[in-house]
């Protein structure tokens, strides 16, 4: 019998495969919401309820990783995802395709229990290092899934959907099969402090490290998720681009993040540590919001999208990295749900402000919004993490 991949390979791909079929179909779910001429408020019901199901259950499997185990978790999610994937490949109406798109949400919070995974494994040390590979499969997942989608489309329009879900069905046989149970066994007996989850959310507010990091955490995914929101109206207002020149900025976007969280992330946690990481990374991506308001040349607009992605992709897999050293065992898919919940949380605020600011101000309206945030959350590391600002050295 052959050996067992390790973990960390098997969560990599089983998250980048997943993630390929939710590129596929993203970009997709607004043109073919279209068909049904939904309400405005209709339409922005359906563009936030996936990330309003993460934000709601992201806890929920996390705490349910704790008491019953990662891989259980991670199977039934997968599943789930492949089931949510078909409905909207086959979705004759817009209720059908919102219930498309509420299950691939719910199942879709299981990116605390993959890092849980990671933090199970991964000396505290390495724990960064770690999640950059969960970061590095987000980037490529959305470099490959949209050129797929582009490509399938034009076939048929069930195509897109169908592929996701053999891709779905493809990493559940993936983690099936490969992935072992991680899950250390004092956080099945760990006592539970509250009934409804996301007042562990609250809880983990007050106390020192934990507190800052989960703020950080929803501030710079709402200031990252209004930038993702309002670019290809921005790309398309400023400079002219049409569709195919802002997929390939994006592409661009992905590229850039997979490359830092896969590679230069590694090098980085054992000369600057995660606090300094995220302090230099929201730095930067301050800067770029606020370059994207004053942009005119095309090549800085190429420079300002690959700075933008750089500082996100140092940012998060430092945050995990930090949020996980600074959690007990027992209540890593705990913390981590909460993290994701905050994170969908923010995903949720920054495309509705994002794209009320854009036709109010233009330009000035998210991406001055984008750099304010920033501005803050560099400063609640200042203040927050201050204590946590040398770098962790792995055992050798």
């Amino acid at each position: 019998m052959s050996r067992r991949l390790s973990p960390l390979v098997v969560v990599f791909l089983t998250v980048f495969i997943d993630l390929v079929g939710f590129g596929i179909v993203i970009p997709l779910v607004p043109l073919y919401a279209e068909a049904y001429h939904p309400s405005p408020l209709a339409f922005g019901v359906l563009m936030a309820s996936f990330s309003a199901m993460q934000f709601l259950f992201a806890p929920i499997l996390g705490r349910l990783s704790d008491r019953i185990g990662r891989r259980p978790v991670l199977l039934f999610s997968l599943f789930g995802s492949f089931l949510s994937y078909l409905l909207f490949a086959f979705a004759g109406s817009f209720a059908a395709l919102l219930a498309s798109r509420l299950l691939a949400g719910l199942m879709g919070a299981n990116i605390g229990t993959a890092q849980a995974v990671i933090a199970d494994v991964t000396p505290q040390g390495d724990r960064a290092r770690g999640m950059g590979l969960v970061g590095m499969a987000f980037g490529l997942g959305f470099v490959f899934g949209p050129a797929i989608g582009g490509f399938s489309v034009k076939v048929s329009p069930a195509l897109p959907g169908l592929i996701a879900a053999g891709l779905s069905l493809t990493a559940f046989g993936w983690a099936f099969f490969g992935l072992p149970e991680t899950r250390p066994e004092s956080a099945a007996t760990r006592p539970r402090r509250h009934a409804f989850p996301l007042r562990a959310v609250l809880h983990a507010f007050r106390r020192p490290i934990l507190g800052p990091l989960l703020l950080i955490t929803l501030l710079n995914t709402t200031a990252f998720s209004n930038f993702e929101a309002t670019f290809a109206q921005f790309a398309r207002s400023r400079f002219g681009h049409d569709p195919s020149t802002v997929s390939w900025l994006f592409v661009l976007i992905g590229i850039t993040a997979a490359v830092v969280q896969g590679g230069l992330i590694r090098r980085l946690v054992p000369l600057l540590g995660e606090a300094r990481l995220i302090g230099i990374g929201t730095t930067l991506l301050a800067l770029s919001f606020a370059g994207l308001v004053l942009v005119t040349q095309h090549a800085w607009l190429i420079a300002l999208v690959v700075t933008t992605a750089a500082g996100s992709g140092l940012v998060n897999p430092a945050l995990s990295g930090l949020l996980s050293r600074s959690t007990d065992a027992a209540e890593q898919g705990e913390i981590l749900g909460a993290a994701q919940s905050l994170s969908s949380l923010g995903r949720i605020i920054g495309p509705f402000w994002g794209e009320h600011a854009w036709f109010k101000w233009g330009a000035a309206g998210p991406y001055g919004t984008g750099a304010l945030l920033e501005v803050v959350t560099v400063l609640v590391v200042l203040v927050g993490l201050r204590l946590v600002a040398s770098p962790v050295r792995s055992a050798a």
